[in-house]
């Protein structure tokens, strides 16, 4: 037996005028919902296969109205004087269909097959006791002076009320939207990384749309298992409307609801179910994210209609690994390198999968940025997988951001340049290519730019953590220390324990020379953070407080550390140049520059460099570094 607690009280209806063909569908679209059973049984899978591919399903879009109630169909609500009236699914399908036949009876054979057929494993005498009863109980109606549902004994029931036909009020403009975290239907922790893949696919899909300003996964996913209204998450976000669903997986087809929620009064606005081959989840998602699309009446244009009519089969174990890889990926940087093979095994089984290309090609990239390998050990090989994924798919905004980002660390910073601007050519709502075009504006010393382009990140992200920590440092090479520490500041409001927030902060703590925060901050750094780098900066900070006992302690742990994993040459530098060790901090400067250390990208920008920029030494390094030219 299935059991159903909707921890919200909302009911879901699909969009047809028979509600009682799809009640085992439409059980499944409501986020919150609790289904005490492991597996979806064959049979059953195949009895909601087949309701869902049935014609002849139409649209309930008016309201019907008696008394001082309404029953909002396109909404799923009932209604008294506008008040809203909590009223589960079973009771909900019931009141509509009586509704649909006002004065005639409906007999208990037709609620049978309508609401309880006879493979949903139910007692049906029971479940329509309860039904009627819940019903009557939210209408305050009386069995035995029934003023709207009235018994026929032994035989059915007739709905004797008068009732009204209306339409809805139409809504006002829809211009965003976010993606909640899909629910994981198998209640299987191993398929979280599924639900939450498809969870990042649907919200890409959907940004790919021009006129719909779509949030981004790391912001939506921190209402993953929260119980909060979804006018308050509306409200949090900064949208109009709010889309949440299930997802279960079965073998090699999968199953998709959805429902789109008005996020200023909660109403049910649409929803549907899919299901389809695993093959074919690309093309799902597209036609899941043009439903909804039409549903909140946002045109198309020609160039939305081709972004979304790119899409290919898949093979079904290699997208199962890519959605592993991207699980990993954002779980970064402890679980890059699982992330990695997860990349590959996706390649291994289809050669041509663009997504998972790029996908390798950005871990590549980010061990080195996050410092865990140098610069040369990986950005010439995801430069060429960028570039391979380019060439099977020159429409992938992804791919051209993972050709940039490599190219930026390899210190071509043209290419780079033009990468980044094709991928938001192509997907103006991608939020990791404004984020890094961000990033690569500020190291080529354009901050009124780069700062712009963090703003349209944080506009798609408001809630992620690292964006605003970025942020916090190109206000540090601004030299706008004061902004700096709001900023990192407001980071750690959204993520406590995030590394590069705590390294930020303690850098423009630095850069003020408030040394004793700076070390406070820095040590919680390095309790955070796996790399080498705010090691060395706080052994650089150490050097500039005065105390030359505590860097050299740093310098000889780095030393050590060194012979177990890599360690940045480019920090090194820094605490030499602050204990005054002038011909040590070329040397190790060079070094950084031989080995494409990740922060040799900043050489242009920093500003505990400054006292070297006069130096023949530092000019011909950044002749070499070959930074573009700044265009005033």
């Amino acid at each position: 037996m299935w059991v159903i607690a909707n921890t919200r009280g909302r009911v879901n209806t699909r969009r047809f005028s028979c509600l009682a063909l799809l009640s085992l569908l439409i059980r499944r679209t409501v986020r919150g919902c609790a289904v005490q059973r492991q597996h979806l049984g064959a049979k059953l899978l195949a009895y909601a296969w087949e309701l869902a591919t049935m014609g002849g399903l139409q649209r309930p879009d008016g309201i019907i109205r008696f008394a001082d109630f309404e029953l909002d169909l396109a909404a799923g609500e009932l209604r008294k004087q506008g008040a809203k009236i909590r009223l589960q699914e079973q009771p909900f399908q019931l009141l509509h269909i009586l509704l649909q036949c006002p004065g005639r009876m409906v007999t208990r054979e037709e609620l049978q097959q309508k609401i309880w057929p006879s493979d949903t494993f139910v007692d049906f005498d029971h479940g329509l006791y309860n039904a009627i009863k819940r019903l009557r109980e939210a209408l305050a109606d009386d069995a035995e002076k029934p003023r709207y549902i009235e018994t026929v004994p032994r035989r059915g029931y007739r709905f004797v009320g008068k009732i009204e036909i209306g339409n809805p009020v139409p809504d006002k403009r829809i211009q965003s939207l976010a993606v909640l975290p899909l629910e994981n239907l198998s209640r299987h922790p191993e398929q979280e990384y599924f639900a939450e893949g498809l969870t990042e696919a649907l919200i890409t899909t959907l940004a790919k749309i021009g006129e719909l300003r779509v949030v981004s996964r790391t912001s939506v996913m921190q209402y993953k298992g929260v119980r909060m209204s979804i006018k308050d998450i509306a409200r949090e976000l900064e949208v109009d409307v709010i889309v949440e669903g299930t997802v279960l997986r079965a073998d090699k087809r999968i199953r998709i609801s959805a429902q789109l929620i008005n996020g200023s009064d909660d109403r049910h606005l649409w929803a549907e179910s899919y299901e389809r081959d695993m093959r074919d989840i690309l093309s799902l998602q597209a036609e899941l994210a043009q439903a909804i699309a039409r549903e909140i009446r946002v045109k198309l244009s020609p160039v939305d209609q081709a972004r979304l009519a790119i899409v290919h089969a898949v093979d079904a174990e290699a997208y199962q690994a890519y959605l592993k890889g991207r699980y990993h990926w954002n779980r970064r940087p402890a679980e890059f390198k699982e992330a990695i093979q997860c990349f590959k095994e996706a390649i291994a089984k289809d050669s041509t999968y663009v997504a998972a290309y790029a996908g390798l090609a950005d871990c590549l990239s980010g061990l080195n940025v996050w410092g865990i390998v140098p610069a040369s050990e990986g950005s010439a090989k995801a430069k060429a997988l960028a570039q391979k994924a380019i060439e099977m798919d020159h429409s992938s905004s992804e791919a051209h951001v993972s050709l940039a980002f490599a190219a930026m660390y390899h210190y071509d910073f043209l290419t780079a340049e033009r990468e980044f601007e094709r991928a938001i050519e192509l997907n103006p709502r991608y939020t990791l290519a404004h984020q890094l075009f961000g990033w690569y504006l500020c190291i080529t010393d354009r901050y009124e730019e780069a700062y712009a382009e963090f703003q349209r990140a944080i506009r798609l992200d408001p809630l992620s953590s690292i964006i605003h920590a970025m942020l916090g440092y190109v206000f540090i090479y601004a030299r706008r220390y004061d902004q700096a520490l709001k900023q990192c500041a407001k980071a750690l409001d959204l993520d406590p324990t995030s590394g590069p927030a705590h390294l930020g902060l303690g850098w423009a703590y630095r850069c003020k020379s408030s040394y004793e925060p700076a070390i406070a901050s820095l040590r919680r750094a390095c309790e955070l953070w796996p790399g080498s780098t705010p090691i060395g900066v706080l052994g650089e900070v150490h050097a500039a407080a005065g105390y030359r006992a505590e860097a050299q302690k740093i310098l000889e742990q780095l030393k050590e550390l060194s012979k177990k994993q890599y360690v940045t040459p480019y920090v090194v530098a820094r605490i030499h140049l602050t204990l005054g060790e002038i011909d040590e901090a070329f040397h190790w400067l060079e070094v950084a520059y031989q080995q494409r250390a990740e922060w040799m990208v900043v050489l242009k920008v920093d500003p505990c460099l400054d006292n070297l920029r006069s130096e023949p030494r530092f000019q011909n390094l950044m002749r070499r570094m070959n930074f573009p030219a700044k265009v005033d």
